[in-house]
């Protein structure tokens, strides 16, 4: 070192310090907060799409058990014809499909029933008169897989 050359005192170019990852520059938080939204709009409407058909569930579920239990008798017919009261007045409240019976409750299960109605109507008609008639004729299988496919449907 010369005290004559003055460019020997200077120090080489040193770069600054690295910036940490804390905190994180506003993009990272935008990005945040738009995947903290879009997880709880997510949750949001998951659970509103359970609650809106727990019906659904719950008539799969009492389906299974008259399925266990098939008995060619009014009570049983009864209990099918009231399950899908119930899910009906689930999907068509304005309808007050509940109020419904006889011939209205069939045309209205046979209105609202996925494709082959014509089909469908003679099991419809036996399985919605056997609720009260004491000599049923209606088949308990035919009658399952009819409110089947008309639960199935109501999608």
């Amino acid at each position: 070192m010369t005290p004559q050359d003055p460019l020997s005192e200077l120090r080489d170019i040193h770069l600054p310090e690295t910036g940490g990852f804390w905190p994180p520059a506003p993009g990272w938080w935008a990005l945040a907060l738009l995947l903290v939204i879009l997880v709880i709009a997510g949750f949001w409407l998951v659970r509103r799409h359970r609650q809106k058909n727990a019906w659904r569930r719950q008539a799969s579920a009492e389906m299974a058990e008259l399925e266990k239990n098939q008995v060619p008798d009014a009570q049983w017919f009864s209990q099918l014809n009231s399950l899908l009261k119930r899910a009906a007045r689930q999907r068509y409240p304005d309808l007050h499909p509940e109020a419904l019976s006889g011939e209205a409750w069939i045309a209205f299960l046979l209105d609202k029933a996925p494709g082959e109605r014509i089909a469908s109507r003679p099991v419809v008609e036996a399985m919605v008169h056997a609720t009260w008639r004491p000599d049923t004729a209606g088949d308990p299988h035919q009658a399952l897989e009819f409110a089947r496919r008309w639960l199935r449907k109501q999608s």
